[in-house]
């Protein structure tokens, strides 16, 4: 069975600025995937576990949070704050006996880097070969 997973991704408005500057043919050129959307956010730091899981509950197949390297946040502790949010949302996901590779976190630096296309390509894999989410009520 083929689908085209539905991926959402929340980035920090400053590892993203360059990139979202190419525009949405500047990223297909570079090979980000059609399939991920991109939610900029002011920092990761306010993004709450609650925003996370409305993704999943809206029909995301797959969530990932791209915050400023943990020890070089724009905002201080955001990207920190981030990533214990994803944590707890890893574990919740583990307690409804759902795989926890549906959510990532990834910390990368500012301005364009082939990196932040790498991380699209390696969550539309780990989704694709996961398979539609569970909590999605059709079969794609």
């Amino acid at each position: 069975m083929s689908f085209t997973p539905n991926i959402q991704a929340f980035c920090c408005h400053y590892t993203s600025q360059q990139t979202c500057a190419e525009g949405a043919e500047g990223l297909k050129e570079d090979g980000f995937p059609e399939n991920v959307t991109i939610n900029r956010l002011a920092c990761t730091g306010k993004l709450q576990v609650s925003t996370l899981l409305k993704a999943f509950e809206d029909g995301a197949d797959g969530v990932y949070v791209v915050g400023c390297p943990e020890d070089q946040c724009h905002n201080l502790m955001g990207s920190q704050r981030a990533a214990k949010r994803v944590g707890a949302v890893k574990k919740a996901l583990a307690e409804l006996a759902v795989e926890s590779e549906r959510v990532e976190m990834f910390h990368l630096a500012r301005g364009f880097h082939p990196e932040f296309v790498d991380a699209a390509r390696e969550m539309d894999k780990r989704i694709r070969g996961l398979g539609p989410s569970p909590f999605n009520g059709d079969s794609k």
